[in-house]
């Protein structure tokens, strides 16, 4: 793709290139089919295959699994389901638009159990206490890249309920850290390792939130009773978002709750099980009800992040969706494996150079790197249906030779339509690939141009390469 005359880059970069290149082939997965959205119905499961009723704890919805109906097929209050979760589970099937199951094997993600992954929209991890294994750790990171919801309910550190060396908060940070798909920090957050004995963490303003302002109710405070906090790192994943804190935080730390997307998928945490404990659970255990607690509106929090994660929020969240939108993936080319075709680029810049390395297959959009003044830009037009949630993904590496660690000089521009979506540049250099996500359902019903544009200065290289995009609507 290149002409005689261009030369990006010195041969221990391409020596760089070759590495990432292996590290690309460890990255790429396989694609199982996104879970598909019900017009009305939303498919919620409860994970128990983790020592979630180990000690005091009854994470459960009911007793029968892995159908709560049944126990009971018409519940009309929290007792005629039997679990510490049974307020929640009930709550939600009085709906009449949500269908609840109950995992209590390993979880899969593309097999053939009727509480496969595949077969539902949201899964709700409540205070896991024993680490997910190599191939759940897959499953679950492909669920919600393919468009599922996660639910992720942490206590404090120390809360190792079943004696096996392990808590919540370090089986959470092993899920994002250490997984097959995308260990660089998926979430944009990680689990704080803190005990906070007590508060009422305030929500955030934010009248346009779903979660927040749901058809359950509006959120206002939640409880925290020996749980923690998450700290947020927007650079990592800008969708991260803070939704209550803990008293005299804000901002990047303190987030006792937060929200997230990943992929086509939307993600939450919340930081203590204090909150979702309807102190109804099995004879034997010592529960608190901090469902009904009058300090705090943790059923609406719960509710609320629930209809969000599958789908039955508003579109103004991630890059979940109900309704009578149909999930597709619009970007022709997206992993550009067509080479020049459907987008627009600079000359050049969709190759297969060995210099930078492609994460997948053999294609890539490199912008820059001729470490001269140059602008290269990369667009593509897409209609996005009307109704539909929307989120923009693709993955993206930083080379540079710049020393500095304070000034941008290069600079790359990603821009949906007339909004800018983030600014790159050569401060974040990093030695593999990074996935970005952006919510960009305000553009449903329009045709948007999504553009990138790298500006590179007049000296010392910056490269920005682009791979694997994606436009995901549900």
């Amino acid at each position: 793709m290149f002409g005689s005359s261009r030369s990006r880059h010195r041969i221990t970069t391409a020596l760089a290139g070759f590495a990432l290149l292996t590290t690309g082939a460890a990255l790429q997965v396989g694609t199982a089919a996104a879970p598909a959205h019900a017009a009305t119905t939303y498919r919620v499961l409860f994970d128990d295959g983790h020592a979630e009723e180990a000690g005091n704890a009854d994470w459960i919805i009911s007793t029968s699994k892995p159908d709560p109906l049944s126990q009971d097929s018409s519940p009309s209050s929290e007792t005629d389901w039997t679990g510490a979760l049974s307020s929640w589970g009930v709550a939600l099937q009085k709906t009449g638009s949500y269908s609840l199951k109950t995992a209590t094997s390993a979880l899969t993600y593309g097999g053939s159990s009727t509480t496969d992954l595949a077969n539902f929209d949201a899964l709700v991890l409540p205070e896991p206490n024993t680490l997910f294994t190599t191939a759940e750790k897959t499953a679950i990171m492909n669920f919600v890249k393919n468009g599922g919801g996660l639910f992720m309910v942490s206590d404090h550190t120390g809360a190792d309920r079943n004696s096996d060396g392990y808590d919540a908060v370090e089986i959470f940070n092993d899920l994002m850290t250490n997984n097959s798909v995308d260990s660089t920090d998926p979430f944009g957050f990680s689990v704080d390792t803190l005990d906070v004995s007590s508060g009422y963490p305030a929500a955030i303003s934010d009248s346009t939130d779903p979660v927040l302002h749901g058809s359950f109710g509006t959120v206002t405070k939640s409880l925290i009773a020996d749980g923690t906090t998450a700290t947020l790192k927007p650079s990592d994943n800008s969708a991260v978002k803070g939704l209550l804190y803990r008293s005299g935080y804000s901002g990047n730390t303190g987030a006792f709750f937060a929200t997230s997307t990943f992929g086509s998928g939307r993600v939450a945490f919340w930081g203590d099980s204090s909150p979702i404990d309807d102190g109804t659970g099995q004879s034997g255990n010592t529960l608190y009800d901090g469902w009904n607690d009058s300090g705090a509106t943790n059923a609406a929090l719960a509710l609320n992040a629930t209809a969000w994660l599958a789908g039955g929020g508003s579109s103004g969240g991630g890059g979940g969706g109900g309704g009578t939108c149909t999930a597709a993936q619009l970007l022709g080319n997206p992993g550009f494996e067509s080479g020049n075709t459907t987008w627009t680029a600079s000359s050049g810049v969709i190759t297969t150079s060995s210099s930078e390395a492609a994460r997948t297959g053999s294609y890539k959009a490199w912008l820059d790197g001729y470490g001269s003044a140059h602008t290269d830009t990369l667009s593509q037009s897409v209609t996005i249906p009307s109704g539909c949630s929307a989120t923009l993904s693709f993955y993206l590496h930083v080379d540079t030779a710049e020393t500095t660690t304070s000034t941008a000089y290069d600079k790359l521009t990603v821009t949906a339509g007339s909004t800018t979506l983030a600014t790159y540049s050569n401060l974040n250099a990093a030695s593999g690939y990074v996935l970005k996500s952006f919510d960009v359902s305000s553009l449903a019903g329009t045709t948007a141009t999504i553009t990138f544009t790298g500006v590179e200065g007049s000296t010392l290289q910056t490269s920005f390469v682009v791979d694997d995009t994606a436009l995901n609507v549900s």
